[in-house]
């Protein structure tokens, strides 16, 4: 995997750009790494930003905890964790993490050497998660930034309105299941809490690929309410239970035969993407659901602005509109243009 880098200015300072990914090289440590290193700090679980085979992690508890669930208990030779408002030194840098808003224990990485605060906020989103914590504005020299959303036509609706189409959908169609389209970690967990929030208090069913990180949500207290197999058989539940009911499913399972075995199926799909009409339709949506769980183009803008850097480094996304927009503020930034972080999964 090669990582590009436009500009030089990067070189220069104690953050390098490897193919690896982002190295702090006096810690000797990565942000993120693409590949396997000696000591990866990770932001958070998609599997974009934590890989297996690095020989010591280090991230939030829920962090590893997510990665052991997906990778298998020894999947790093040594783990530290790194709660929220703690610190360690790596050789001459602090490190300490800060929620991120993103996902179940996403943090941004806050690295502290030669007077100079640098934080790598990973993916990042401001938008109300009863899962996770809320991002936590943290004064910094310099913000490394995501820039998945970052374009003006980029305006997330306010979660509540998004579930509610899903209320109404049910509502007026109470014999067809509705299957949702979600993202196994971070994205279902959210639907659900937000269901529950707007008063759906009935059992929600789950494909089993969703379950086992449901299942670790709740062990770290985010109460989820009853959750049941969407198994249909023998084994599971009789198919017209599943009438006017809400399923949540892996992106992928939507067009396999299990979802065909659905009650009349109104496909739904979750992600910020739902409000380009293109791409649902080419997914056969009927409920698009624009719920992201990245920050966009307005909140991309407050956070830099409540942040207040010196300077703004752009890892991935639309790195451009975001680089003239941060000089328009008067902040000078540049893209690190990092490659091998998918835009939202």
């Amino acid at each position: 995997m090669v990582v590009l880098l436009k500009g030089t200015a990067m070189d220069k300072g104690w953050i390098e750009i490897h193919d690896a990914g982002m190295y702090v090289a006096p810690a000797d440590a990565f942000v993120d790494p693409v590949k396997p290193v000696q000591t990866a700090l990770i932001t958070h679980g998609h599997a974009d930003h934590a890989r297996a085979g690095h020989k010591h992690v280090i991230a939030t508890p829920e962090t590893l905890a997510i990665m052991a669930s997906r990778y298998g208990d020894n999947f790093a030779e040594k783990t530290t964790p790194l709660p929220y408002g703690h610190s360690l030194d790596l050789q001459t840098v602090k490190i300490r993490t800060a929620p991120a808003g993103h996902v179940l224990g996403s943090a941004q990485i806050i690295l502290e050497h030669n007077a100079t605060r640098i934080i790598a906020a990973g993916d990042y989103k401001r938008k109300a998660d009863p899962t996770c914590e809320p991002f936590e504005v943290v004064p910094c020299d310099i913000f490394i930034t995501e820039a998945t959303f970052g374009l003006p036509v980029f305006r997330h609706p306010d979660p509540a309105s998004e579930i509610q189409k899903l209320l109404d959908a049910q509502a007026l169609f109470p014999d067809r299941s509705i299957v949702i389209g979600a993202y196994s970690l971070g994205k279902a967990q959210r639907i659900i809490a937000l269901l529950r929030e707007a008063g759906w208090d009935a059992p929600i069913y789950l494909h089993g690929a969703i379950q086992p990180l449901c299942r670790l949500y709740e062990t770290h207290g985010v109460n989820l309410g009853d959750l049941q197999s969407a198994t249909i058989g023998e084994r599971g539940v009789p198919q017209d239970y599943l009438k006017g009911q809400f399923i949540i499913a892996p992106p992928s399972a939507l067009s396999a035969k299990w979802a065909q075995r659905l009650p009349d199926p109104m496909v739904v799909f979750a992600s910020g993407w739902m409000q380009v009409r293109q791409r649902a339709k080419q997914r056969g949506v009927e409920l698009p659901l624009i719920l992201s769980d990245h920050a966009d183009w307005a909140d991309l803008l407050m956070t830099i602005e409540q942040i207040a850097p010196k300077l703004v480094w752009v890892t991935h996304g639309r790195e451009d509109a975001l680089i003239h927009a941060c000089a328009q503020m008067g902040i000078p930034a540049e893209a690190l243009s990092l490659i091998g972080y998918d835009e939202e999964t």
